[in-house]
């Protein structure tokens, strides 16, 4: 295990943390995030106007990093770009495991004073051997710990999925709308300009954490892409790792030196570079929240062949196009299926071929029973790989399933479905007009460990790509 790594594995897990330079101004930001944080908290702050708010949080306060009576493990810096210096070398004085510098106007700004002041902060970090977050950046999460990086992240649960990101908003924005999709976070890292630590040292860090299970990345460009595939490389042969590369066209390269003077690099090549290591490509936050969705709760599969349930006509052939155009395929399913589900199946309004039409089946009483047996027959069917399901919050209302007893029978019913089952499974759940009920229901099946997802695109390209990413590391084709 490396020095750095040592170093990491406390900041990443701090028993105290110090924050420099926190103002009224910005609400407090930094020591608010700190309220739910399990370890020691210190503020350094010598502004006399600052100091009685601070104090008023029972937080104890210094005039210098120095002068706190233990150590510290983790150390947040608020301070003015040409204050920072000074900052980074009491760290390094005082033995500070890591060091986040949340300020900004450095290299980015491509002005003489930032490159310098940004080069300065680099030479002192690295001659003490110093890991040094940023600049411009949100630092470290830890949910578990209740580190954060702003007051409302979640807080308290462990979780199993690592981000890093060179955007702060991005890791932020990742942490809620994960939250809400049934993603916990294990840890995360936002690390802006990267002028010591880069991408492949949170990689190499985060593979080896037994906490982390999947990785998800936030990239604008690596300083060193020869290190950083290697790394990668390393990880994808540990755990699936999920990429999302910033600046895909000439005004977001322009944007990404501007944010944090990463270098720009062609997408094609760095698309089939990303493959080639076996990560997973993705486009935004919303798809990479689907990914690792997928990853987490469908089961593993190397088949493209899937069986598809619709309520209604017209959606049976929107599911059908959008698994077809995910380069998946619906097949003709076997006689034998067919002669099982004509036993029973109300062919009025409704249709047994693959998609099932099967709302009209379904409709009287919403049965169970036949919703069991539709399932059953998919999971037998030779032609069939994996299964995916589809209903409205609408079609739930306008039947009055959405009441607790009903819901609850249907969670249960999809729940045994899946833990019987080996095939991938998973649910296209679509809000309607119902935006209200649909958070409450959805958390309903994330609960039961069901895949869920919004739209048939958004289902059918999560699958596409966990399937590929499993035939990938089968050894089926490369993905």
């Amino acid at each position: 295990m490396t020095d750095l790594h040592d170093k990491l594995e406390r900041a990443f897990n701090p028993r105290s943390v110090a924050v420099v330079g926190d103002k009224r101004a910005m609400g407090y930001m930094w020591l608010n995030s700190m309220k739910t944080f399990q370890g020691k908290v210190y503020s350094v702050q010598i502004s006399k106007d600052e100091i009685p708010g601070i104090e008023a949080m029972n937080i104890p306060n210094y005039a210098s990093l120095l002068d706190i009576p233990d150590e510290v493990d983790y150390v947040v810096c608020a301070v003015r770009r040409d204050i920072s210096p000074r900052i980074v070398a009491d760290c390094a004085r005082k033995g500070v495991r890591a060091v986040t510098l949340f300020a900004s106007g450095f290299a980015e700004t491509e002005q003489e004073e930032g490159v310098r002041l940004q080069r300065e902060l680099g030479e002192l970090a690295r001659e003490s051997g110093l890991p040094l977050i940023g600049p411009n950046c949100m630092g470290i999460y830890n949910p578990r710990l209740g580190l954060r990086q702003s007051p409302d992240q979640p807080a308290g649960e462990a979780g199993n999925v690592g981000f890093i990101s060179q955007s702060g908003t991005h890791c932020i924005n990742f942490s809620h709308l994960g939250y809400v999709h049934g993603i916990r976070c294990s840890k995360a890292v936002s690390f802006g300009n990267a002028e010591v630590l880069d991408a492949a040292d949170y990689l190499e860090y985060m593979t080896d954490d037994p906490e982390t299970q999947v990785i998800g990345m936030y990239i604008e460009g690596p300083k060193d892409a020869r290190r950083f595939f290697a790394a990668l490389r390393r990880a994808c042969g540990r755990k699936p790792v999920v990429v999302w590369k910033g600046g895909q066209t000439e005004a977001g390269n322009r944007a990404i030196f501007s944010h944090t003077a990463a270098l720009a690099s062609e997408v094609r090549i760095w698309d089939a570079a990303i493959r080639q290591a076996g990560a997973i490509c993705v486009d935004n936050l919303e798809e990479m929240v689907d990914v690792v969705k997928g990853l987490l709760y469908i089961k593993p599969g190397t088949g493209k062949r899937v069986g598809l349930i619709a309520m209604t006509g017209g959606q049976s052939v929107v599911i059908a196009d959008a698994f077809g155009q995910a380069s998946l395929e619906v097949p003709v399913l076997s006689p034998a299926s067919y002669e099982k589900l004509a036993s029973f199946f109300n062919i009025i309004g409704g249709s047994y071929h693959n998609p099932l039409d099967a709302g009209g089946t379904l409709a009287m009483g919403f049965r169970l029973d036949n919703f069991r047996r539709m399932l059953d027959i998919l999971d037998e069917e030779p032609n069939v790989d994996a299964i995916a399901i589809e209903t409205a919050v609408t079609f739930l209302a306008g039947r009055r399933y959405l009441s607790s007893n009903l819901l609850n029978n249907l969670l249960r019913l999809l729940s045994e479905h899946k833990e019987r089952s080996h095939k991938p499974f998973l649910m296209i759940l679509q809000a309607g007009h119902l935006e209200g009920g649909m958070a409450k229901i959805r958390g309903k099946v994330l609960a039961r460990g069901i895949a869920t997802f919004g739209s048939f695109h958004q289902g059918a390209n999560a699958l596409a790509k966990v399937i590929a990413y499993h035939r990938f590391r089968d050894g089926s084709e490369n993905a």
